[in-house]
């Protein structure tokens, strides 16, 4: 709500200053495909999550034989044997919950591996759009494939293939 608001006063405010200000924008999503420094990160990334989810994988089997094992005894099973291996059981569950927190949770470490090795391609970004904007005399560029829409916009503004270039 909030960036509708600013983008509608904006664009109020814009339409007495068009004539003043320069207005430009990217495509982030078509950078991120033809940047190979982002496919780079996509699959160091993948390696990742593959190794954790192999981890994950490997605790759910053994939980899931210890269980079938379980209820195959449990008839049979005094009820300290029984306690025991609903406690295993348990801890095991545990484990597979606190691991998949660890890795995927909101400050897991999933988040923190994708921040680290996305901050310098980023940087290169941010930095060519920067380089693109000063030497075009930009007033503003925005980015179309994120939460602020355009509803119109002239495809002279699109300043896209000039971020691309800056990054080759």
């Amino acid at each position: 709500m909030k960036r509708f608001l600013f983008v509608t006063v904006f664009l109020f405010f814009s339409i007495s200053l068009s004539a003043q200000l320069k207005i430009g924008y990217i495509d982030s999503e078509f950078i991120r495909k033809q940047v190979t420094d982002f496919q780079d990160v996509d699959k160091k990334m993948d390696t990742f999550v593959k190794e954790w989810n192999d981890e994950i994988a490997k605790i759910d089997k053994t939980w899931k034989e210890k269980y079938d094992d379980y209820d195959r005894r449990k008839l049979l099973l005094s009820d300290q044997k029984r306690v025991e291996m609903e406690s295993e059981l348990q801890a095991l569950e545990k484990k597979m919950m606190d691991l998949r927190q660890a890795k995927y949770g909101p400050s897991g470490e999933f988040q923190k591996k994708q921040e680290e090795l996305l901050k310098p391609v980023l940087e290169k970004v941010n930095a060519a759009v920067k380089k693109v904007a000063e030497e075009n005399n930009y007033d503003f560029i925005f980015d179309r494939s994120g939460d602020i829409i355009f509803v119109y916009a002239k495809e002279e503004y699109d300043v896209t293939n000039l971020v691309l270039e800056k990054l080759k």
